[in-house]
């Protein structure tokens, strides 16, 4: 069984705490109120074999990067035609979410994936998809993710519309299952 949330901001969902403003606390939201509402109101595992993370451009960016931050509390993530190697402060309304360069420099995934090697293991925890508005960043993570011996997957195309109906999620949410180590505590 699958247990499919999908959380709504006012601002641009990069999944990111602002430095100083507190309305704009998008991962604590998730990690401190999403995730304890929902393990209160329905039967899950709990813990982190029972969460899974999927997103798309910038949602996608901010799944890599909650999985990259808090690997003891995400299996895997799934991410499509994300922007995965943006390190351009401000770029795709981005701005007013991080706040700062510093703080946006926290979460960048290229950056987070130098401290993550040893949490995330051996299992293939990182996917990634894209063959639409940004595969050239694609391209580039799965350099990066190879030079550095990630265990991951990439798929790469079929050419897609940039949009969620565009037929890209059913195979994300495949790969995040398989991704699921079975029979897991």
């Amino acid at each position: 069984q699958l247990i499919c949330v999908s959380p709504t901001f006012y601002q641009l969902p990069w999944y990111a705490d602002h430095p100083t403003d507190k309305t704009v606390w998008q991962e604590s939201y998730l990690l401190k109120s999403v995730i304890p509402l929902v393990e209160k109101q329905y039967s899950t595992r709990g813990d982190r074999q029972g969460r899974l993370l999927v997103g798309f451009s910038k949602s996608g960016w901010g799944a890599m990067t909650l999985l990259l931050r808090n690997p003891e509390t995400f299996a895997a993530a799934a991410a499509w035609d994300a922007p995965l190697m943006m390190e351009q402060f401000g770029q795709y309304g981005s701005g007013p979410i991080f706040g700062t360069r510093e703080n946006f420099q926290r979460y960048w995934p290229s950056r987070l994936l130098a401290q993550a090697r040893e949490s995330l293991g051996v299992r293939p925890r990182i996917i990634h998809l894209g063959h639409g508005n940004f595969r050239d960043h694609h391209e580039r993570f799965e350099r990066l993710l190879n030079e550095r011996h990630f265990p991951h997957r990439y798929v790469d195309g079929p050419v897609r519309e940039h949009a969620w109906g565009s037929g890209w999620l059913p195979e994300a949410v495949h790969s995040l299952m398989e991704a699921v180590e079975p029979n897991a505590d």
